[in-house]
């Protein structure tokens, strides 16, 4: 028995497809706890201290706290353990990266003549605010019996099928790649993927003499399918911040950014499903990979203002990030359909999807500190971001005017939770921190709520400054295999685990 393969397609200007989806949205909006050693070890709780590189990418009137220039940089090891449990059966995987996630320099200006600018600061930091390195596994026997095989990838490709006309999802041309190009162009992603049901075997029309047909049947049969669902993705969310703070008289400080944004991410995910239940197929594999590149820009305002002393209030506002992302995908159906004289195999291809935009959500921070004289001190910093407000563009296109409704309906406003400590000894402080933060789906359990932990210990040697963090965070997730018909849930339990070293000097 041979078996049938077909790799998908590629098209150019694909003008009615699309490979967005919402949780690629809540993905791009959303920043981690990165940064320096000391930062990360107060649990980010930085806003009304400043006097840290990565507290200047919270509130931009951090820089004008130093009292001299400054130069830190800072290597990070994560190391991500996923527990996935998929009807009944749990498989731990792990994954671990090193890298240099923050860098950067703030120059300090005092001025002279008695001007009330006691300070001007100028500063550029890089900071990786999202990593999007992890795998796991989803391995179990689905026994869903919601519907009439939904419990096997075949209904991915018959829910797209059904309605499309058997004519549109035929193959004409000697090279199905212009075949596929051609449905991409004209008809669009759901036709495709109905094409490449029917193309593979996984399908078959009810009246396959007749062109109109838009009735099928899955070559499956009815009962428990195994699946073996693999999820493996790499990349990050970084940003370039150019600073410009200043100091008013003794209490005040102002600051703005001009934030430069960049997404590099891919995904790859695979299915392997196999069955006794005595249909034609009993095997089917189902490869998908993205490919995403953007770019973007956002502003950010903030003050820091001395109430006594050793009481500190901040504020920030961080604007929209207006990203332009650009993705590609491949495909791969496989499966063990005996009929011959439907054996396809062809080159690899990328599918190339129009350019699209996507608006984050806004933030408003609030932070509040106070300082122990040399012995140390506490801070707590709250903020609240409306998932709900994110945008996919071109707003008159209907496909995104749909998804951006789909986004109004299903996420929410999440706030989060800051709270940061350092006891100084000499030259040695030690440090703690905790955050909490909402999930941002209306549901609470799609994503649920985020809870982490930091314990760090700094080394002063004068202009030299040494600092060591291990920080962990725990989340956990009910995430669908496919958004169309194969539903089912994976429930993932995520631990990030993260060890930071940071050496930064005053110049």
């Amino acid at each position: 028995m041979k078996k049938l393969s077909l790799l998908a397609i590629a098209m150019l200007s694909m003008a009615f497809s699309y490979a967005q989806e919402i949780s690629d949205a809540l993905r791009y909006s959303q920043s981690e706890i990165q940064g320096s050693a000391r930062f990360r070890a107060l649990s980010g709780a930085f806003g009304a201290l400043g006097g840290d590189l990565s507290a200047v990418s919270i509130n931009p009137a951090s820089s004008a706290v130093f009292n001299q220039s400054y130069i830190s940089f800072t290597l990070s090891n994560l190391d991500t353990k996923n527990n996935t449990s998929y009807f009944g059966n749990t498989v731990k995987t792990n994954n671990s990266t090193f890298d240099v996630n923050q860098g950067g320099a703030a120059f300090v200006f005092t001025t002279r003549n008695n001007s009330p600018w006691k300070k001007l600061a100028l500063s550029i930091a890089y900071d990786k605010t999202n990593d999007f390195n992890e795998n796991w596994n989803a391995i179990g026997l689905n026994t869903n019996d919601d519907g009439e095989f939904s419990n096997s990838i075949a209904s991915f490709f018959y829910d797209y099928a059904n309605g499309v006309r058997l004519a549109d999802i035929r193959q004409y041309d000697q090279l199905i790649e212009n075949d596929y190009k051609e449905i991409g162009d004209i008809l669009g992603y759901g036709t495709q993927q109905a094409f490449l049901g029917y193309q593979a075997g996984i399908l078959d029309a009810d009246d396959e003499n007749n062109d109109e047909n838009t009735f099928y049947t899955a070559n499956v049969g009815l009962g428990n399918f195994f699946h073996d669902y693999l999820y493996t993705a790499s990349g990050y969310n970084g940003k370039i911040s150019f600073n410009f703070a200043t100091q008013y008289e003794d209490n005040l400080y102002l600051g703005i950014n001009l934030n430069s944004h960049f997404i590099n991410y891919d995904k790859t995910t695979s299915l392997l499903e196999d069955n006794s239940n005595g249909g034609s197929i009993t095997e089917i594999d189902f490869d998908n990979t993205l490919s995403t590149q953007g770019n973007g820009f956002s502003f950010q305002i903030g003050g820091i203002y001395k109430i006594t002393p050793e009481l500190r209030i901040g504020v920030t506002y961080d604007s929209p990030t207006w990203f332009t992302i650009d993705e590609e995908t491949t495909q791969y159906v496989n499966s063990n359909n005996p009929r011959e004289a439907d054996i396809i195999f062809i080159s690899d291809i990328i599918n190339v999807y129009p350019r699209y935009k996507l608006k984050t959500p806004s933030k408003v921070s609030g932070s509040l500190a106070y300082i122990f004289g040399n012995r140390g001190l506490i801070s707590f910093d709250y903020s609240n971001k409306d998932y709900s407000k994110m945008e996919f563009g071109p707003t008159d296109d209907a496909f995104y005017q749909s998804q951006n409704e789909v986004i109004t309906n299903t996420y929410t406003s999440a706030s989060t939770y800051r709270f940061g400590g350092e006891l100084r000894h000499k030259q040695f402080s030690f440090r703690g921190g905790y955050r909490f933060e909402e999930s941002p789906y209306e549901d609470g359990e799609t994503v649920g709520d985020l809870e982490g932990f930091s314990l760090g210990l700094g080394i002063s040697f004068g202009n030299t400054k040494l600092d060591l963090t291990y920080d962990q965070a725990q989340r956990s997730y009910l995430t669908p295999l496919y958004n169309v018909g194969l539903i089912d849930t994976a429930s993932i339990d995520r631990k990030n685990s993260n060890l930071t070293l940071s050496l930064a000097f005053n110049l």
